[in-house]
């Protein structure tokens, strides 16, 4: 998420983005591409955090798939003292219509400090959905009020995309403050 990046960026973090090579190619074509297998994409992911290796200290998340693949890789990142912790904003907990299909294992028993930013309507986990979920005590939850999958809430909500937005920055902030 584009604003996510530039909040944190404005609050003083160093923000490194990256697209994986299915999105660049769905870029340039013009249409959209089914992504590359998650070993592909765990391994480009590794590519990145290597290049910024010695940036210290390094957090690292993504936004939907990209905080998956993030969260996939932060436990082994972790224990070799590579990263601090993980941030996931729009977590995909299963897909799209498929409640019974959990992306969850690995969260089960993850020692890496994760958030995961989620909006309460979030179509691949809902709070009610989530809450119940056995995720591993070094995951921690924030939760967007009224939130879609991109945190913008329904107009009859009360809330604006502009303050959740605003909401996910602090969260996030305060999330990584706590690992300097």
């Amino acid at each position: 998420m584009e604003a996510t990046a530039q909040g944190l960026a404005g609050l003083g973090w160093r923000v490194v983005r990256f697209e994986f090579p299915y999105m660049q190619r769905q870029r340039l074509l013009g249409k959209r591409r089914p992504p590359d297998h998650v070993e592909i994409l765990i391994e480009r992911f590794r590519e990145q955090v290597s290049e910024l290796a010695g940036s210290s200290p390094l957090f690292i998340g993504g936004k939907s798939m990209g905080g998956r693949i993030a969260s996939l890789v932060a436990a082994s990142l972790f224990d070799e003292d590579q990263i601090r912790a993980c941030l996931c904003l729009g977590y995909p907990f299963h897909p799209l219509g498929r409640p019974d299909n959990l992306r969850i294992e690995h969260l089960q028993k993850i020692t890496a400090p994760v958030l995961i930013v989620q909006g309460e309507r979030d179509a691949m986990g809902r709070l009610d959905e989530v809450e119940t979920y056995p995720l591993a005590p070094a995951v921690e939850l924030a939760w967007i009020p009224d939130g879609d999958h991109s945190f913008k809430p329904r107009q009859r909500s009360g809330h604006s995309e502009s303050s959740n937005l605003k909401l996910a920055v602090g969260v996030a902030d305060r999330f990584l403050c706590k690992f300097l």
